[in-house]
């Protein structure tokens, strides 16, 4: 049962377990979590959602942990907060309707959408042209051949911004939800702090002794899987950033050269996006249950999945594209990056956000409490 302070469930267990913790304190060398959490001698709604972002799911404090079930204490922090960090999901989105489509239904709900936009695309391109679908095409203009350049630029524009605004509008909220945090900046010194503990996955070696999660033979695995779909997303990023400006300042219409920078840059980050994403399922599915929110599983799989696909259909129509695959492979790409557009705002993507956010809230309370 939730505590008379709490309104869910999951906060109740998550106070009860910060005050068991805050009174042992066994476990404040291995994460951030700790020593924010030893800042407080009570716990608001906001401080735990805030605590629950903060962890990177390492599993060290469960492994380390003496108060562990079977103990009568049942002290089960990665879950706990693992639980607390979905409920935070739907808590923070906007808008607040759409939010709970995704808590168990994620992965379907993701690939009915993709499925649904390249079936559409495929569908309108095979009635009016089926020679345009299935046709081998090549040099400037070839994929618009299929979907004219306006229309994917509103479509997936219009998508874009709108995921854009939704996490915005997340990260609000998060970060009034903090006690006395909103209105306070953050200093450029702790940003800068907040950012390098972020590109470097500080807090995800578990005190110095790396990621164990459970049955993962190598402590360092899942911090270099994250790395991987981290960067290998900036890639692809970089590189439809750099095709727009080929398009617009310099006239080049895509598909590019193999040697291209656009190119280069994507299949990197494709290559990045293949294997990061899949050696995170396989920990995820090899990891010990009793640490993991078991509910909301398919909402974690669904965007390691959306990724996952994104390169391997993007990969393979760089491979395939002046062949009569192209259009079902465009097609297939193109519904695949506007299910992972639409569905950003809702499901695992933002723990990346939210955690950002709550490292720099952890950078302020650290600088606050030194200069006391």
């Amino acid at each position: 049962m939730s505590t008379p302070e709490h309104s869910t469930k999951a906060l109740g267990e998550a106070d009860r377990l910060m005050t068991v913790c805050n009174a042992c304190r066994y476990c404040e060398g291995l994460c951030a979590v700790f020593p924010a959490m030893e800042l407080r001698r009570s716990f608001t709604s906001g401080d735990l959602r805030y605590l629950a972002n903060l962890c990177h799911d390492c599993g060290a404090c469960y492994d380390d942990c003496q108060f562990a079930p079977p103990h009568e204490f049942d002290v089960n922090v990665p879950r706990a907060l693992a639980r607390l960090r979905a409920e935070s999901y739907r808590d923070y989105a906007w808008p607040r309707s759409l939010a709970g489509l995704f808590d168990r239904n994620g992965l379907a709900i993701s690939l009915i959408a993709a499925l649904s936009l390249a079936v559409f695309i495929a569908g309108f391109v095979a009635v009016h042209d089926p020679a345009v679908l299935f046709g081998a095409h090549s040099g400037p203009g070839a994929f618009y051949r299929l979907m004219p350049h306006g229309a994917m630029v509103a479509l997936f524009g219009a998508a874009f911004l709108y995921a854009l605004a939704a996490i915005a509008m997340g990260v609000r909220n998060f970060w009034r939800d903090g006690r006395d945090v909103a209105s306070a900046g953050v200093s450029g010194s702790e940003l800068r702090s907040a950012a390098r503990d972020a590109a470097a996955l500080r807090n995800l070696d578990g005190g110095g002794e790396g990621c164990g999660a459970g049955a993962i033979s190598v402590p360092d695995e899942r911090k270099l899987h994250h790395h991987l779909t981290f960067y290998g997303f900036l890639l692809c990023f970089a590189s439809t950033c750099v095709a727009t400006l080929y398009h617009y300042l310099l006239g080049r219409i895509a598909p590019y050269a193999w040697h291209d920078l656009p190119v280069l840059l994507g299949t990197a980050g494709g290559i990045g996006l293949l294997i990061g994403p899949a050696g995170l399922l396989a920990a995820k599915w090899r990891r010990d249950r009793t640490t993991q929110d078991l509910d909301r599983f398919g909402m974690d799989v669904a965007f390691l999945v959306m990724l996952f696909l994104t390169s391997l259909t993007g990969l393979a129509l760089l491979v395939l594209r002046e062949t009569g695959a192209m259009g079902v492979l465009l097609a297939l790409h193109l519904g695949v990056v506007f299910a992972l557009f639409v569905t950003m705002p809702y499901g695992k993507f933002v723990h990346g956000i939210y955690r950002a956010a709550a490292l720099a809230r952890a950078a302020r309370e650290r600088h606050h409490h030194a200069a006391r």
